[in-house]
């Protein structure tokens, strides 16, 4: 009887789920952060040493970043957080995104004409969704993460306390935004020294945001979206031509959704689901390229595919993407192998399209700001996350007393039919401004996976964030280390306008040749552009490696 009962128990041990997978799957030989600011990064390495999770480091991590890299990210934005959990293989995407405030419309950057009015969703506090980081901190801590939040949030608080030092990449950022900083007093209080651009190495110290955080880490979002905070924040927005109430801050919630995945040959691809138009793009992007042997080509002609490729994505994403809350977005339809087929039989095999002869958009009609980071834990929790505040430095305003620079993601929104955005973008009556909605990204944090690896990464960069993932995974592809997918140059197409834009050094005279007698219309750009930060797990090799775009000032470190 005793033996029977050692037996039995040792079949409900091999058979139980959770062993098995605690038995078979392997954990990596050490954790990994990358992100854009080493200060941010050594935040999330420390609540891992002690002893948080993959998530319980991105709350950290994204606390941070608000702190060290206001152009980017911040209490007062959003984003998506990817995330694997590896006890059970579970993945989701946690939806930050801004929400439009409830007395938002779809004519209120409009004229009495019908034409958009010049910067009104860029500048100030009417341009400003309402802030789904503060309710992610909590989800992710809550739902996910092994410590307190007030633990997790600690590094950020000593940050806005203490002060960090003004880099050349923050002057940059500044300078380019400084007349609408200079417009909010609590902005340029904060962001400037003396209303002027601070010099390299002066300190910021942000002692409201870190008042803000303490408040988030004693009441959980509860600190930010009611209380003290909520009414400055209001008050604030309001008596600047805001639109904000203490209602829209009550109502906002974050919401899980399932990601996007695709197969390019031996690679599953986990992506953003809608509203990020990320997944879907990359989706219809790399169908199309699987139908081309690329690594054996001639270099304009695979830029060549890949460019129309692009093209084909971004009017689709002009077309049919939004909230999916509000509108009903195609997905089965728009990531269906057969519809990419379809696309991939329109392209010629030497010569563009113009993007006038594409089906047009019904109705007629991302930079170096957001912030990327990957992190990838002792266990194999992994977590990609990409952050904006939309324009760098947001809509530049603070509410007095709050530290929080609001963000200007409501020109994400199509204002109009057919009338670009700050990047360029187009977009129709799916993406049309309306209460409470989320505003159409471009975010695309992504997971590639194939029998011995495992990849991390993402990237801000506006408009150009899904192509710049699209040529960091054709890098995994083919077998590079992450330090060539955030190093490789880029190039980008996105429908309309209808040209190829590309870094400087990108291409050769040859090239540049070869592709104009195609029919393409190149423009090359004045600066490189994107941040990637990226992280490898081969699991073949029992090695973890990652790695933070040259173009930026990131960190990427490993622990053991």
């Amino acid at each position: 009887m005793h033996t029977s009962r050692l037996l039995l128990s040792a079949a409900l041990i091999l058979f139980s789920p959770l062993s098995v997978a605690e038995i078979s799957a392997p954990k990596p030989p050490s954790a990994a952060v990358a992100s854009a600011h080493p200060l941010a990064t050594d935040a999330g390495i420390t609540i891992i040493n002690q002893g948080g999770n993959a998530f319980d480091a991105a709350i950290a991590v994204t606390a941070a970043l608000a702190v060290v890299e206001p152009a980017g990210s911040g209490l007062g934005g959003g984003g998506f957080w990817l995330l694997h959990r590896a006890s059970d293989g579970f993945q989701t995407m946690l939806d930050g995104r801004e929400r439009a405030p409830l007395a938002a419309h779809r004519d209120m950057y409009l004229d009495d004409k019908g034409d958009v009015i010049p910067k009104l969703s860029i500048d100030g506090p009417l341009a400003a969704g309402i802030p789904g980081v503060p309710a992610a901190l909590e989800h992710l801590a809550n739902q996910y993460g092994k410590l307190a939040l007030s633990q997790s949030l600690a590094p950020a608080i000593r940050l806005a306390r203490e002060g960090f030092a003004v880099d050349e990449r923050y002057r940059r950022l500044a300078g380019f935004r400084l007349k609408a900083l200079q417009k909010s007093p609590a902005a340029a209080a904060i962001f400037l020294h003396n209303n002027e651009l601070p010099a390299t190495d002066f300190v910021i110290q942000q002692p409201d945001l870190a008042n803000t955080l303490s408040a988030i880490a004693q009441q959980g979002a509860a600190g930010f979206y009611r209380g003290a905070v909520a009414e400055k924040l209001v008050n604030g927005s309001r008596a600047a031509g805001g639109i904000w109430t203490l209602e829209d801050l009550q109502q906002y919630k974050v919401s899980e959704r399932t990601p996007v995945k695709a197969r390019y040959r031996d690679i599953e691809i986990t992506s953003a689901a809608p509203p990020s138009s990320g997944g879907i793009a990359l989706t219809t992007m790399f169908q199309i390229l699987e139908n081309y042997p690329l690594e054996q080509l001639d270099k304009a002609t695979r830029i060549h595919l890949m460019t129309e490729a692009m093209r084909r994505a971004y009017r689709d994403r002009a077309e049919y993407l939004g909230d999916p809350d509000f509108v009903s977005v195609p997905l089965k339809r728009l990531t269906h192998s057969f519809y990419a087929a379809g696309l991939a039989s329109t392209i010629h095999p030497a010569k563009a399209t113009p993007s006038d002869q594409l089906p047009g958009i019904a109705d007629n009609r991302l930079g170096s700001d957001t912030t990327h980071f990957s992190i990838l834990d002792r266990e194999g929790n992994r977590v990609a996350a990409t952050l904006s505040i939309n324009y760098p430095f947001g809509a530049a305003f603070v509410p007095a007393g709050t530290g929080v620079l609001l963000n200007d993601e409501m020109d994400d929104f199509s204002s109009k039919p057919g009338t670009p955005n700050i990047y360029g973008l187009v977009g129709n009556s799916a993406n049309a401004i309306e209460p409470g909605k989320r505003p159409l990204s471009s975010m695309s944090p992504t997971f590639l996976e194939d029998k011995g690896r495992v990849a991390i990464l993402g990237t801000p960069g506006g408009s150009r964030i899904i192509t710049m993932v699209l040529l960091g995974a054709l890098e995994f592809a083919t077998n590079k280390p992450p330090q060539d997918w955030v190093s490789a140059p880029r190039f980008h197409h996105q429908y309309l306008p209808d040209q190829l834009s590309f870094e400087p050094g990108t291409f050769s005279s040859e090239t540049i040749a070869a592709l104009e007698a195609m029919g393409h219309t190149l423009k090359e750009r004045s600066r490189q552009y994107g941040n990637m930060q990226a992280i490898l797990w081969d699991r073949s090799q029992n090695s973890v490696t990652a790695a933070s775009d040259p173009r930026g000032g990131g960190l990427a470190s490993t622990v053991k």
